[in-house]
């Protein structure tokens, strides 16, 4: 939260008011989702243990790339989720934290409108 809410200046929305604990990360301008946090069951995820872990869904727009998160530990096809075109990525420690901001950074990008993407060139020039 605190990675989305300093680099793009960002809070949270909660949609859904049964699940508190389930936030959306949308741009501003377009209202797309570039992150999903939610607590899901292990087992939903095709982990062992009936425990809930947090995890952040998080857009790839490259399939080459996807297919090779998908391989690393603590990096699967999204939950309830399109998977081709999104990841679930744990956030119990198993995926380094700079991972983790490089692929919201990569998520945020993908679905930028293009005046966000210009607006952000401009600003890291």
């Amino acid at each position: 939260y605190d990675y989305i809410k300093k680099k793009y200046k960002i809070s949270p929305d909660y949609p859904w008011e049964k699940y508190d604990h389930n936030a959306v990360f949308r741009h501003g301008d377009n209202r797309k989702w570039f992150g999903l946090v939610m607590r899901v069951r292990r087992n939903k995820l095709g982990l062992s243990g009936e425990d809930d872990v947090d995890v952040i869904n998080l857009k790839i727009d490259d399939m080459f790339f996807r297919d090779m998160l998908v391989s690393r530990d603590g990096i699967m096809p999204a939950y309830h989720m399109n998977k081709q075109h999104w990841i679930t990525v744990l956030l119990d420690g198993t995926v380094e934290g700079e991972d983790i901001f490089s692929l919201i950074d990569m998520s945020f990008m993908a679905t930028a409108s293009a005046k966000e993407k210009r607006d952000m060139e401009l600003e890291d020039n």
